[in-house]
């Protein structure tokens, strides 16, 4: 019986070449009214049947394949998310992010805030026109800057809290850098000192300007050292931050005439808290938002737990959005349980360090052994690197701190995600999903691999 990973592998999508001229921005229908709203939605093509090991209430499994319609495109779903901070992916063109099968990009609202500025974003015709990229693109509302310039921590999955609870906790050699009250977050700028106020209402100005076409209400991002009392706080006030952004995103759709519409997910807090989550999502179904994002910190035990209460709780018509996902095993246990579309910065940022990705684990391509090994990554991959390079080679790239090195490498990695998305995405279509899973898993963990 053939085994399901050795099934013809899920060749890249058909796009067009790229123009010669810069993306253009796409324009409504009547440039002198609001973008139409109706640009966006989303359609579930396919459900994961529910069993007795569901998760989810009467054992719903949400895992499903769909389509997310945006105005720059349809991204079909589940589907990973590469992470382009500041409307660039380090070393790699967005053409080669094209060919390697990637549908939408993930930028940082902070980040493109400090630098060039949304205003220079909003000139140019937004994000996509501004990085020459021609499909759907995302915005991270500035929350993540919460946890990674307050407690210092650069993850929120897993983290190691050895049974330690306090509000004050921050990482080993790291200065706070964000002060949180009620009406929103006082950053000091690590590239240069200066205070910047972030509000509700702010960071949906800065995200309307920087023209994504699925941009994030803001939010308070803990850790998971914070006490219980304070992750009460915490979800209160993300949920009065979140009335403000869609009251600020309305305003501000109504004004901007001429823009195509930007869709507004909504973020769900609460930790490791089946209440505080069961909560969130609740208060988060109430307000009118586009689709839902899963954020927070959360112990990879109960990581499948966590998407399946959400679920419970929210509407199905509204995608999904799993902030911060690119372990193997969470992506499967978070498709699993209703995660639609993942962003990580992992793939990328390992991959210049050495960690690749492949069916049979995660290795660093600068082990000595790999200096006279000229074959490539990964044996049957498609990817340019794969097809054109060897492990010695970009082993020598990588020790040279040549950057080539570092596009090769990252161009892998991407692909990787890209290809296990399509690939899951295939198997919920196919009805064999179950076994793809468990075949994956065990295949990629043989050997203990981490990631």
């Amino acid at each position: 019986m053939t085994s399901l990973l050795e099934r013809p592998r899920t060749a890249r999508p058909e796009h067009p070449d790229q123009p010669d001229q810069p993306t253009q921005l796409p324009q409504p229908e009547h440039p002198d009214q609001p973008g139409d709203r109706s640009a966006f939605s989303f359609e579930t093509t396919t459900r994961l049947p529910d069993s007795a090991q569901g998760k989810g209430r009467g054992g719903a499994r949400y895992g499903r394949t769909g389509v997310i319609h945006t105005p720059h495109g349809d991204i079909t779903t589940p589907a990973f998310v590469p992470v382009a901070t500041q409307a660039a992916m380090k070393a790699v063109l967005p053409e080669q992010m094209r060919e390697l099968g990637a549908q939408c990009l993930l930028s940082n609202a902070f980040h493109l805030f400090e630098r060039p500025g949304e205003d220079v974003l909003d000139e140019a015709g937004g994000l996509s026109r501004f990085m020459n990229w021609d499909g759907p693109t995302f915005t991270d509302s500035g929350g993540f800057q919460v946890l990674s310039l307050g407690a210092g921590f650069k993850k929120t999955l897993a983290m190691d809290v050895k049974g330690m609870k306090s509000d004050d906790v921050i990482a080993k050699g790291k200065e706070r850098l964000a002060f949180v009250d009620e009406d929103g977050v006082t950053f000091k700028s690590p590239l240069n000192g200066s205070e910047h106020r972030f509000s509700a209402e702010i960071s949906m100005g800065i995200q309307h300007k920087i023209g994504a076409d699925i941009m994030f209400a803001f939010d308070e991002l803990t850790t998971l050292m914070n006490t219980r009392g304070y992750q009460e706080r915490s979800v209160e006030r993300t949920f009065r931050w979140a009335r403000r952004c869609v009251a600020e995103h309305q305003r501000l759709t109504q004004t901007r005439v001429g823009k195509p519409y930007q869709a507004l997910y909504g973020v769900v807090q609460g930790a490791n808290y089946e209440d505080l989550r069961r909560h969130a999502a609740q208060q988060i179904a109430s307000l009118d938002f586009d689709g839902v994002g899963i954020g927070g910190a959360i112990e990879k035990r109960v990581i499948g737990d966590t998407c399946a209460w959400i679920c419970d709780e929210i509407p199905e018509s509204r995608p999904r959005h799993v902030l911060g996902i690119a372990a193997v095993d969470d992506i499967f246990a978070c498709v699993e349980n209703g995660g639609d579309t993942f962003d990580c910065v992992a793939p990328a940022r390992t991959g210049r360090n050495g960690a690749i990705y492949t069916r049979d684990g995660r290795y660093n391509i600068k082990r000595a052994t790999f200096k006279h090994d000229f074959g490539p990554f990964e044996e049957g991959c498609d990817c340019y690197a794969c097809t054109h390079y060897s492990r010695a080679y970009i082993d020598h790239m990588l020790r040279a701190h040549e950057l080539n090195g570092f596009t090769l490498a990252t161009i892998h990695n991407e692909r990787f995600f890209v290809k296990l998305l399509d690939d899951i995405r295939a198997s919920i279509d196919g009805g064999y999903f179950d076994e793809f899973r468990d075949e994956s898993l065990a295949r990629f963990y043989a050997n203990g691999s981490r990631g």
